[in-house]
């Protein structure tokens, strides 16, 4: 186990900013149940508690199996019923909670330099090393196992307290892992059970390999190791690495495209503490109660068990009805704040005036750099609704290039 010093001075330099919806069978109306157990009362005749729980839910539904069950972040299984059913199970010995399992929705090269942490008469990260050989858990979706940022040159033996592997699956193999990522694992039993049997392979990958690009951000951010010359379009070129580029990573694929299942979500806290993390990170969230979410009790037993947890704040605005997601006190909930720097763009107009915005394309790779488009107001390109605002969809392709604009938006439009 790492030195606690350590530990704790990582995951609180790599905290990052990286609503619930009822799947229901429309055929059955079955939902998915999180069902917490006490132990505790198991009736003698049971050989084992997978036992119990099995015949506990058999004793309300024949044809329903288990998804999940979990020993470490609570006694209990994960299970799709009717809302009677679950009514019924309610009642049965041992019943401690059922509810509904909630879906959290994901929150999303300069900032440690701009947050004074690469100064060298800052001691943090010199006494953490970095983040030598701390095993850092993240919880998302998944990674792209390719990504420059997970070098492992320079790394030592994969440290031996680590308990986890990297799972072969189609498009990822365990060779893919290395000395820096040292694990990979999925979780989508509770996902494809809300698909009803729709799970669309050509569009997600069955596998810890990231088909939305969330995952790999997050974890290159907080651990990813140092890439020279990296820029987008020219735009903040330098060299971009995570806060604990000497970290260890283990991912554990529990969010998908349509969010992340609170049953996937707890059994990947549940693997991640058995594996030996020293730190989970998730930059997911939904508003719920934090004494009924099933990540504020995961992330509970995971802190009982030594290991630190850090989440994200939300996307949502300060002054908005629900401002803050996971507000457990036993979580580090880190929020978004300001950089100091930004990507400007430039426009000119035919009488001299100059305006300018923000940009992620650098002017001498834009074909109309130097070149002279006409100016229309968007309200009179469209007959569709609201196209004067610059909805998405609202606008036609009806020009190679012009540019828009109106009273709330300036665009340069082009094809």
């Amino acid at each position: 186990m790492m030195k606690p010093r350590n530990v704790v001075l990582t995951a609180i330099l790599m905290a990052i900013i990286c609503y619930p919806y009822v799947a229901a069978d429309w055929k059955h109306n079955y939902k998915t149940y999180i069902v917490h157990m006490d132990k505790s009362v198991m009736p003698s005749p049971f050989s084992d508690h997978l036992h119990w729980y099995h015949t506990t839910m058999r004793s309300v539904s024949k044809s329903t199996n288990m998804l999940y069950a979990y020993n470490k972040v609570m006694h209990g299984f994960t299970t799709r019923l009717t809302v009677d059913e679950a009514k019924l199970l309610k009642q049965q010995h041992g019943i401690v909670s059922i509810q509904e399992e909630p879906v959290y929705q994901l929150h999303t090269t300069r900032s440690s330099e701009f947050l004074g942490l690469e100064r060298l008469e800052d001691v943090m990260l010199p006494e953490s090393n970095s983040g030598s050989d701390v095993i850092v858990g993240v919880l998302d979706t998944g990674v792209w196992p390719g990504s420059k940022s997970l070098d492992d040159t320079g790394f030592g033996p994969i440290p031996s307290r680590w308990k986890g592997k990297c799972e072969n699956s189609t498009g990822f193999n365990e060779s893919s892992c290395n000395r820096k990522l040292i694990g990979a694992r999925y979780f989508l039993k509770a996902y494809e059970a809300s698909l009803n049997g729709t799970f669309d392979e050509n569009v997600e990958s069955r596998s810890p390999v990231d088909d939305d690009g969330h995952g790999t951000h997050c974890v290159t951010t907080a651990v990813g190791s140092a890439v020279s010359d990296a820029s987008l379009f020219g735009y903040a070129k330098g060299t971009a690495r995570g806060v604990a580029p000497r970290a260890r990573l283990a991912v554990y694929k529990a969010c998908w495209l349509r969010g992340c299942r609170g049953s996937d979500v707890l059994a990947a806290f549940e693997t991640a503490i058995a594996d030996g993390v020293d730190i989970i990170s998730m930059s997911a969230g939904s508003n719920g109660e934090f004494f009924s979410d099933p990540f504020s009790y995961g992330a509970f037993k995971a802190v009982s068990h030594g290991i630190f947890v850090s989440t994200s704040a939300g996307n949502n605005r300060p002054t908005g009805p629900e401002p803050l997601s996971n507000v457990a006190p036993w979580v580090i909930t880190v929020g978004a704040s300001s950089l100091d720097r930004d990507f400007p763009g430039y426009i000119s107009l035919g009488n001299g005036k100059k305006f300018s915005g923000v940009s992620l394309y650098s002017s001498d790779q834009l074909p109309l750099s130097g070149s002279m488009v006409p100016l229309v107001f968007a309200g009179n390109i469209s007959n569709i609704t609201n196209s004067n605002l610059c909805f998405p969809g609202s606008l036609p392709l009806l020009v190679q290039a012009l540019v828009y604009t109106h009273s709330q938006c300036t665009h340069v439009y082009m094809f």
